[in-house]
């Protein structure tokens, strides 16, 4: 009798994301994942290095259907698992990350795949947003975030930056990297800092049809590059408990897959899943929305790749 490998044992084989492969030889691919355990940049609870290996492990079930798609992505795509990158520890563990997360969505970018990262807190995106600038020009950010993550960074008595997870928003757009006129933050639910960005508070986006916001969502960025930026805090703490500075009052997970799937066709370039906090997530209920969100945001980077 022959047998055949059953596609829905998702307890067995090791956890790459969504039983993909892991390598680093990207040659050919198109979707390549990246996995950043750093939570140095962590202004409350900490813990968040422990999420891209819970969210690959909850991909392995969350992952393996296309619905509410019409095609199977990994039929479709070639997604390499890369493995982590960026994670370091002591004194210099920030400027390693942003270094090392730069270098290798650089090469990604360079072998004519689009990057998809998993963290790891959101100081994340320095190093991929600057490498993806630096190859499509100044980016269009669509940001997720119950936070504006727009407070100035500050600059030690040495002249270095003392970075955190609340200044990555401001300081990108401060250096060219991002057009703020041409981003939006949308969510956000605490303080604000005027900086040039759209902002589409949570209660003014809950107003809206998931349909509507996506419209407004895709007549702010244009035909831009686009990096979207995912903080697993965008959701109600009802959806997503684990995580580092809940806030309630946020959207649902269908909510957001409802715009996640309008907005395709948008010029996404690269994208990122942050602030997964595994210990503060006992029914594992926010791995399996954020693994279920980055497929979702990985289908728009296809449908980009579909179009060119």
């Amino acid at each position: 009798m022959e047998y055949h490998v059953q596609e829905h044992l998702h307890y067995a084989g090791l956890a790459t994301w969504n039983h993909c492969e892991c390598t680093q030889n990207i040659e050919g691919a198109d979707i390549v994942l990246l996995g950043v355990p750093f939570d140095g940049g962590t202004t409350f609870r900490p813990g968040a290095r422990f999420g891209p290996c819970k969210i690959r492990d909850q991909s392995l079930i969350a992952c393996c259907f296309k619905y509410p798609w019409d095609y199977e992505l990994k039929e479709e795509a070639k997604i390499i698992d890369y493995g982590d990158v960026g994670y370091w520890v002591g004194a210099y563990a920030t400027d390693f990350m942003i270094k090392d997360t730069y270098e290798t969505v650089k090469k990604v970018l360079d072998a004519g795949a689009a990057p998809m990262i998993i963290g790891g807190d959101h100081t994340i995106p320095y190093g991929p947003i600057r490498a993806c600038a630096e190859k499509y020009g100044k980016l269009a950010l669509i940001h997720f975030d119950s936070h504006q993550d727009s407070t100035p960074s500050q600059t030690t008595p040495e002249g270095k930056k003392n970075l955190s997870h609340a200044n990555f928003a401001y300081d990108l757009q401060e250096e060219g990297s991002i057009d703020p006129t041409k981003s939006v933050q949308v969510f956000c639910r605490t303080e604000f800092t005027e900086c040039g960005y759209n902002i589409i508070r949570s209660m003014e986006a809950l107003d809206m049809t998931p349909y509507e916001l996506a419209n407004t969502i895709r007549e702010i960025v244009g035909d831009m590059p686009v990096y979207l930026t995912f903080d697993i805090d965008a959701l109600d703490p009802s959806a997503a408990p684990g995580t580092g500075t809940p806030v309630v009052g946020g959207p649902t997970t269908d909510f957001v897959r409802k715009v996640l799937i309008a907005l395709r066709g948008i010029n996404v370039v690269g994208a990122d899943m942050v602030e997964v906090l595994p210990d503060k997530d006992f029914s594992n209920i926010t791995c399996i929305a954020a693994a279920t969100l980055t497929q979702d945001i990985m289908y728009l980077l296809n449908e980009n790749r579909r179009e060119k």
